[in-house]
């Protein structure tokens, strides 16, 4: 039915040009965009290297980067670079998709990858039409109003969440601004509306619990509304509700350098994404919560810590989640130092699925098992997807200050089935941020828990149960055992030196470790502190600490101030 209506929407009228001129609003990646000229296609994790050639003579190696090609987001990157190569490219790469592809053949004609494709083409239509004839101009915008057309039947059928939203804005950008596709732009306004109410909770949240996810929601829902106020028109009551409602989640969700949080498969946000839509949204700043969308945040001078303090997403929308309960992010002014490794989805399925695991998170994990489990490979959306269908289910949280520090504590039994205990973590964060404390129990709660962990230790021939706990850190900061191994020193590239050191009830030793993060072409280095022991008895416990050693070197126009330490220095 998709190709049908993909064949179908080149009998509907044409657009002969823009009613306005479009603003280019997406954000790109300069180093991506250099490596597409230098020819390095790196897509879904795939690199493919063509010098010269063009991005559709590259053979795709998956569907994924098949499907990243087609919904045009590398123009954001050629843009970013800005050159007249750059120019030049993404104005041969997209007119050679319209005469490959533009009648309604090829895998880009799904509701998904149109919408997506719509906003980057009119974001970049003066890039793309600059010293173009008429012939040019009049192909461009004939394919602009098929694939309108197209969307205005099919949106309907995108992927319920993110792409929907994208579909719907899209379609928005699309009635807005080509001649004679207004007749569409009623119905999405009031589509986009009823998405909200559907897609957003009452918190300002998204089920997927994806801090990045939802400030790509965030932005597309500031993109539409700016565009429909620009020309007169007033966006949907549950359209401009929830904007104010994820505003103040995502202050929550930031750590004091403005990343985001990096869980369920979310990144730090582009570069300046976050400061952007905050902006363009309107909503006034207000003091960041305590908790958001599952997450407690704890923030204290110049330091803040986010947990993920809450059960992840299980069944069908579960594909994007990790598991990372009661994993744990630190960072000091600019500086991130304890982190998760991320989500290894630009590098491919192995390091997707490892980015996934509990030892890709810094929490306590037992040996061999993560505390929710991946089922067997489903076919969703047309391509095979792996679902958490196994995990905790029970979090119990509790938030204290005291007078010296906050406390939070909280416990989760993703091991309680299959052994018998429940991880109970607390962490402490004094009040002028130079110090974390933590504490891990693992506990058997009852008599059925107690035999199941019995049953368990027997299988080990009374060893006991390996477990782990691991601190990722930074690939820009240096960490040094030293002490005689009791401790580990943890300098950053502000000057400032952290120790850690533990109760020495578990071995302590300085691993290798790596960071993902998108738009590079491998996962960048990195070390990891990790705490090995085993569980015997019902109850065991590992107390460990955090502590700054050395504040940031101050210089001399930093001393005349009154308070410089209230300004983040580098």
């Amino acid at each position: 039915m998709t190709r049908l209506y993909a064949r179908l929407a080149g009998f509907g009228r044409t657009a002969t040009g823009f009613v306005s001129q479009p603003e280019p609003r997406t954000i790109g990646q300069f180093a991506k965009g250099r490596q597409l000229l230098a020819g390095n296609f790196l897509f879904a994790g795939y690199l493919v290297e063509a010098k010269d050639a063009s991005i559709w003579d590259v053979p795709p190696p998956a569907t994924s980067f098949e499907e990243a090609l087609h919904g045009f987001v590398w123009l954001d990157d050629l843009a970013a670079v800005g050159t007249p190569a750059a120019r030049a490219s993404m104005q041969d790469w997209t007119a050679q998709w319209i005469e490959r592809y533009g009648r309604g053949a090829g895998p880009g004609w799904t509701p998904d990858l149109t919408g997506r494709r719509l906003i980057r083409w009119i974001n970049h239509a003066l890039l793309i039409l600059s010293g173009k004839g008429s012939d040019g101009a009049d192909a461009f915008f004939r394919s602009l109003a098929r694939q309108t057309h197209f969307l205005g039947r099919r949106w309907s059928h995108t992927t319920a969440g993110l792409p929907r939203i994208e579909a719907l804005t899209g379609l928005v950008y699309a009635g807005l601004s080509l001649t004679g596709m207004e007749k569409y732009v009623t119905t999405a306004t009031h589509s986009l509306g009823r998405e909200c109410e559907r897609l957003i909770d009452a918190e300002g949240g998204l089920a997927a619990r994806n801090p990045e996810e939802l400030l790509e929601v965030f932005t597309l829902l500031n993109w539409a509304a700016l565009a429909l106020t620009e020309v007169g028109k007033t966006p949907a009551p549950a359209h401009l509700a929830a904007i104010e409602r994820i505003a103040p989640v995502l202050r929550t969700l930031r750590h004091a350098d403005g990343g985001l949080a990096r869980f369920h498969g979310g990144g730090r946000g582009l570069e300046g994404r976050l400061d952007a839509a905050l902006a363009m949204s309107g909503i006034r700043a207000d003091k960041p919560r305590e908790a958001a969308m599952g997450y407690a945040r704890l923030s204290c001078g110049r330091t803040t810590v986010i947990m993920d303090a809450a059960a992840p997403p299980l069944g069908t929308g579960s594909h994007g989640a990790h598991a990372s309960t009661l994993g744990f992010e630190l960072t000091s002014g600019r500086r991130p130092l304890v982190v998760n490794c991320g989500s290894g989805a630009a590098f491919g399925e192995d390091w997707r699925r490892a980015g996934r695991a509990t030892p890709s998170h810094s929490t306590l994990g037992l040996d061999g098992y993560s505390s929710s489990r991946l089922s067997e490979a489903k076919r969703m959306g047309g391509r095979k997807r792996e679902l958490l269908s196994d995990g905790p289910t029970e979090i119990l949280t509790e938030r204290r200050a005291t007078e010296f520090a906050v406390r939070q504590q909280a416990s989760h039994d993703g091991y309680r089935q299959t052994h018998g205990l429940v991880h109970v973590r607390t962490l402490e964060l004094t009040h002028d941020g130079r110090g974390l404390a933590g504490e891990e129990l693992l506990l058997a709660l009852n008599d059925t828990d107690k035999a199941q962990h019995a049953r368990m230790v027997d299988a080990t021939s009374l060893q006991g149960l390996p477990f782990s706990v691991r601190f990722h850190l930074h690939p820009d900061v240096d960490a040094v055992q030293d002490m005689g191994g009791a401790a580990i020193s943890i300098a950053l590239k502000s000057g400032e030196i952290w120790v850690f050191r533990h109760d020495g009830s578990s071995e302590l030793t300085l691993d290798p470790s790596v960071y993902l993060e998108g738009g590079r072409l491998k996962p960048r280095a990195a070390q990891q502190i990790v705490l090995s022991g085993v569980s015997l008895s019902e109850t065991t416990r590992v107390r460990w600490s955090l502590a700054k050693a050395q504040e940031t070197p101050l210089s001399i126009r930093d001393l005349r101030r009154d308070d410089p330490l209230e300004d983040d220095l580098d």
